[in-house]
This record gives C-alpha cells, sequence and structure tokens, in this order.
C-alpha cells in the first residue's frame, strides 16, 4: 500500500511539473514575441505584470497568515463547528487578501487600483443622472464615438461601474473605500465555495477544501481588482442554488436566480455560471424532482435584473455585439490568439496554484472512475483484493470542478479573453480550488501555494 501511495503522489508531482513546464514555456515564448513582435501587450508574460521585487507594510502581516494557516488551518478545519468555520474562513480570507494588497503600500495597493485610466471610479461623474446614462451606455462603447468608455467600463455591463457609482452616493467616495469593498465581498467567495461544497457533496470534503480556499494564490488579483468582488457574487449565485435543490428552499432559489442575473450584468462572459448551474441541478435533481415548483422563483429571481436594466433602456444583447467590434479595434485585436489560447491557461495554473494542478489530477481520477483517491490512511486500510467502493461525495466533487473547468476552457477558445485572464477568470478559479479537497498531506500542499502567492505579490507589480 506505501508503494502505491508513493506512486499516487509521484502522479500529482508530475501533474505539478507539468503545470510549472507550460507557466515556464508561457513566460520564455511570451517573452519572446513581446520582444520581437511587440504584439503580446504586456511587460512580464503570460500574466500582466512588471518585474519589480520589493516589500513593503503588508509583508509581515502576509507571511503572518501564511504561517498560521498553513500551521493550524487543517486542524481548525476539520474540528471547528460549521459555522465557526465560515465565519473564519471569510476573516483568514480577508487578512490574506488585504495583507498582500498592502504589500505593496495603500495607496498603489489598495485606495489607487480602481482610480486608474481605465477603472471604474474614473466615469463615476458622468453618472449624475443614472436611468439616462444607462439609455446612452451602448452609444460610447465603440471607439470613434463621442467620449467612448475607458476600457474596463466598456468591457463590462453596466452593473460593474454601477456598484462603485452606488457606493459613491451613499457617501463612500473615492479609491480607499472602493478597494475595502472589493476586499471584504471578494473574501466571501469562499464562503460560498464552501457552502456550496457541503450542500453538494459532504461536509468533510468542504472542510479539506476550506484552507486551499483561503490560502489560493488567486488573492493576489483578488485585492483589489472588481474581478474578485465579480468572483464572489458568482459563487454566491452557485451555492445557493446548491441550497435551493439539497433544502427544497423557494428563497434560496430565487435569490439564486437574483444574483445570477446580477452576475450576467457584471460581465459579459460570466454568462458561461450558467454551465455550473446545470452541474448543480444535475447534482441536486433529487430535490428538483421532489419539488419542481422550485424553478419559478429562480426563474422569476433571473428575470429581475435584466427586466429592470431592459426598462431603464439598456440593451445587453446589442451592448455586447458592440463590445466584440471595441474588443477588436483595441490590443484585442492584435494580441496572437495562437499563444494566448494554451497561455491563458498557464495564467490559471498560476493563481489556482501547484496544489490545484495535482488536485485536478485526482479529479479526473475521482470522475471517471468513480472513487475516493487513495491517502495515507486509506492506503493503509485498504484490501487490494476488494474492488474499491465508489465514493459519491468524490464524484459529485469531480463533477462540480470539471464543470467549471469546461466553462473555462469555452472562454479560452472564445478569443475574447486574450491576456489578463489571472483577474478575469477570478471567478472560476474558486471552482478550481476545491478539487484541493483530494490530496493528502494537506499542509505541504498550503505551504506551495503560500510561497507562490509571496512570490507574486513580492516579485511583481500587478496591474490591470
Amino acid at each position: 500500500m506505501i508503494r502505491f501511495l508513493h506512486r499516487d503522489l509521484r502522479r500529482d508531482l508530475y501533474a505539478v511539473l507539468a503545470a510549472t513546464l507550460l507557466v515556464t514555456t508561457a513566460v520564455l515564448v511570451g517573452r519572446h514575441i513581446q520582444d520581437t513582435r511587440h504584439t503580446l501587450f504586456v511587460h512580464w508574460p503570460p500574466v500582466f505584470a512588471d518585474w519589480d521585487p520589493h516589500i513593503g507594510p503588508g509583508t509581515p502581516a502576509a507571511l503572518a497568515v501564511a504561517a498560521a494557516t498553513v500551521a493550524y488551518g487543517p486542524a481548525l478545519a476539520a474540528r471547528l463547528p460549521w459555522r465557526a468555520l465560515l465565519a473564519a474562513a471569510w476573516a483568514t480570507a480577508l487578512a490574506w487578501i488585504f495583507s498582500l494588497a498592502w504589500i505593496d503600500g495603500w495607496q498603489r495597493g489598495i485606495a489607487g487600483r480602481l482610480t486608474t485610466t481605465n477603472e471604474y471610479l474614473t466615469v463615476i461623474g458622468r453618472f449624475h443622472d443614472i436611468p439616462a446614462t444607462l439609455r446612452d451606455f451602448t452609444h460610447h462603447i465603440v471607439d470613434g464615438t463621442p467620449r467612448p468608455w475607458p476600457a474596463h467600463i466598456a468591457g463590462h455591463p453596466p452593473a460593474a461601474t454601477l456598484t462603485f457609482v452606488l457606493l459613491d452616493r451613499i457617501g463612500l467616495h473615492g479609491g480607499g473605500w472602493a478597494g475595502l469593498f472589493v476586499i471584504v465581498v471578494a473574501a466571501t467567495g469562499c464562503v460560498a465555495v464552501l457552502t456550496g461544497l457541503r450542500a453538494l457533496t459532504d461536509e468533510k470534503l468542504a472542510r479539506r477544501a476550506a484552507p486551499f480556499l483561503v490560502l489560493a494564490p488567486a488573492a493576489v488579483w483578488q485585492g483589489v481588482s472588481a474581478d474578485g468582488y465579480f468572483a464572489a457574487v458568482a459563487a454566491w449565485s452557485v451555492a445557493l442554488l446548491a441550497l435551493a435543490v439539497t433544502r427544497r428552499s423557494l428563497w434560496c432559489a430565487a435569490a439564486s436566480g437574483l444574483l445570477f442575473g446580477l452576475t450576467c450584468y457584471l460581465s459579459y462572459g460570466l454568462t458561461l455560471f450558467a454551465l455550473i448551474g446545470a452541474a448543480v441541478l444535475v447534482l441536486g435533481r433529487a430535490g428538483l424532482r421532489e419539488r419542481p415548483a422550485l424553478i419559478l422563483p429562480l426563474l422569476a429571481g433571473l428575470a429581475v435584473v435584466p427586466v429592470v436594466f431592459a426598462l431603464a433602456g439598456f440593451n445587453w444583447w446589442q451592448a455586447y455585439h458592440l463590445l466584440i467590434t471595441r474588443y477588436y479595434q483595441g490590443v484585442g485585436g492584435t494580441r496572437p490568439y495562437g499563444y494566448w489560447v494554451w497561455a491563458n491557461l498557464a495564467c490559471t495554473a498560476i493563481i489556482t496554484g501547484p496544489a490545484t494542478a495535482a488536485g485536478l489530477r485526482r479529479t479526473a481520477g475521482a470522475l471517471f472512475r468513480g472513487r475516493a483517491p487513495r491517502t495515507a490512511r486509506t492506503a493503509r486500510t485498504a484490501r487490494p483484493a476488494r474492488p474499491a467502493r465508489p465514493a459519491a461525495a468524490h464524484t459529485r466533487l469531480a463533477f462540480l470542478v470539471t464543470a467549471a473547468l469546461l466553462a473555462l476552457l469555452i472562454a479560452d477558445l472564445s478569443g475574447m479573453s486574450k491576456a489578463e485572464t489571472e483577474r478575469i477568470w477570478l471567478p472560476f478559479a474558486l471552482w478550481l480550488l476545491p478539487a484541493c479537497a483530494l490530496l493528502p498531506r494537506p499542509r505541504a500542499w498550503l505551504t506551495a501555494q503560500a510561497v507562490l502567492a509571496l512570490l507574486l505579490n513580492h516579485l511583481l507589480f500587478t496591474g490591470w
């Protein structure tokens, strides 16, 4: 059995090696293309960043959070009462995201992030009359129109910008409040995924996933890219759908539909979360059969945000087609698809870390063989002469993770996400991280995750 375990561990390391080679190749090939052709428009391919070794005020806090989570995270995740675990996960994720952002200092790392040229706070003054601005929104998407929107505003439906407009209206002015809002909301994403995992798989797997969701390298981009906020909203739409089908809750179904509708008006690409939602419905089909009326509040909730924006005069489909024109007018039309179609996956390997690479390998085994991967404990007690028993929870987890991976791959093949996917794909990354629950020796893998995140934030300055 020890020999079998060692073989399984070697395969995990092979998966990590493959991910490392992918990232290394993306760096080397990307540097060559950028130096010779200047068509990537990133300074440190494949991520949108600059080489900038530094330490900052957040360094001691980030080291402390990482060390504490590695040392005590797995044990606390296994023992804490469930609600206490959720609170601890949110608080730790909040501390981790904030401390990583604070490495770059308050202004550069947090308060100034959403105030740069292409960011949302630069156009707040143009929303003095919100209904009129929404009616006129599509007239400023394409370059060449009067006062075209900056890139991020043009690249998203108006709910993204409107979020920061409303923050300003309630008195939370400026980049500091906007940055803190994003960090606080982004940190709830791990709580949403844990809630969904517990409902759809089992509590033990959710507890094993908790430290990995907290200490993910993705936290480097969750603070304070608005995509961290989008990721949390999308994650809660899935989590509430999982609660709806497992608890037969009409209220959870309505809330899930409402948040999914909002998700689609925060980012066009997150309509692909319908695939993850479909996976939830498949896994919860028993509850759906017992209470088919769940579909009604789900659809009613889903209609709310689109109807409100349509009545306000915003046409989602027209805006999306205009965005395609704008995308190819800019660097998106120059960046080579042949590089980014695989280099984007290197970005995903970076934000999800080596543990996820190994976890995805085990996910494939759990999905296709329908059994739990062996850990040190199971290897000692298993009987090789008897076939492995099906592990429904592991298979359900693998199915959910695979749905997220499929959504990500479709986004990749679309060609509408060339570069900057380390932040754009944060919503999908949150649902790949649970694959780490299938790994043995969680402290070793958590250490690798933490080291990668700390290196990224101390060696690079990540912009967007």
